[in-house]
């Protein structure tokens, strides 16, 4: 596939789908080519963010079990638990299962993945799995929560009770993020929080006035993006923009000791909103979530960071209320 042979009217419909909230009434995958022109483009945005969440599990110190079996549930062309495995190494994996509830998908998803990794265990979901007792070593869920019926939650729900790990992303919209943090809340009384949260307490967003607030952040595409004509006329087609990659996700550990613990600190939501000679900061922490004010002249070299930010922004407060007058990263 290359933007030569791309459908666009393929792309078009599939677009209406997600908007229309249709995506959720059944399999809107017609042909091949429609998993084809989804994997090239809204896929590998996809994959951007999912490149973003593992990157920063690699700053936590976090790995998967040894030798574990990687369950794709909801896989569609499959660029989740592909982008798990090629991060991590194929060879770390005993194999990968493909779910989704178009057979055509998991025929995609399963070639592609033999395609991409030729040494490695990739096979779609037994007839039995699902149904069974089996332990997932780490289930990989993306971009499914504004697809779901009722027997799918209830599915989803069976299978991250069997899950030793989670690997969840979603689209970083108010709505999809909030309803992520639902399932944290029913999900953190079984599993330990390794991310994005910088604590195992309850959700702060959930809680009090926090309507407005959502959990997410953004991921940044692969240089050279905005000068490529055929994504350029993609974004521009899509209604997207490509300077925008917000994202909300998820990771969960049954494990002991995965990762240190780091007391104390705060993760800025969104991003910082910058004005003259001071900065704001959505900031989460284990006692809530509150607006945070940095002016430039009590930290300058803080202020500086905040403005050209990358990566995940979690940071230990030195402040006074709702005012910051010092920081320390927590990945520097």
């Amino acid at each position: 596939m290359n933007w030569e042979s791309l459908d666009w009217e393929v792309l078009d419909r599939l677009r209406d789908n997600f908007l229309s909230g249709t995506a959720a009434s059944g399999p809107y995958w017609h042909t091949l080519t429609d998993l084809e022109c989804y994997d090239f483009t809204y896929g590998e945005r996809i994959g951007w963010k999912w490149d973003a969440v593992l990157r920063e599990l690699k700053l936590r110190g976090w790995t998967p079990p040894v030798g574990a079996t990687v369950l794709d549930w909801g896989c569609g062309s499959g660029v989740a638990g592909r982008r798990v495995l090629e991060f991590f190494g194929a060879a770390n994996f005993a194999r990968l299962l493909v779910h989704d509830h178009s057979a055509l998908a998991m025929d995609f998803a399963e070639h592609h993945g033999r395609k991409s990794f030729p040494h490695a265990i990739i096979e779609r979901t037994g007839r039995n799995f699902v149904p069974s007792s089996e332990v997932i070593d780490v289930l990989v869920v993306s971009h499914v929560l504004n697809e779901l019926n009722d027997a799918a939650r209830a599915e989803l729900r069976a299978l991250a009770a069997r899950a030793m790990t989670i690997l969840w992303l979603e689209p970083g919209t108010h709505e999809v993020s909030r309803s992520l943090g639902v399932w944290r809340e029913r999900l953190r009384r079984q599993f330990r929080v390794i991310a994005p949260c910088p604590h195992q307490a309850g959700c702060g967003v959930l809680t009090g006035a926090n309507e407005r607030d959502w959990c997410h952040f953004f991921a940044t595409p692969p240089a050279g993006v905005y000068a490529d004509s055929g994504w350029v006329k993609f974004g521009q087609r899509a209604g997207i923009d490509l300077r925008s990659l917000p994202y909300s996700f998820l990771v969960l550990d049954q494990r002991r000791a995965t990762i240190a613990e780091a007391p104390g600190y705060s993760r800025i939501l969104g991003e910082p909103r910058h004005y003259k000679g001071y900065a704001k900061v959505c900031s989460c922490q284990e006692e809530g979530v509150a607006d945070l004010m940095l002016q430039k002249r009590d930290a300058p070299e803080v202020f500086k960071a905040l403005k050209h930010a990358g990566g995940p922004l979690v940071y230990r407060w030195t402040r006074a209320g709702g005012r910051i007058s010092a920081a320390a990263s927590r990945f520097e």
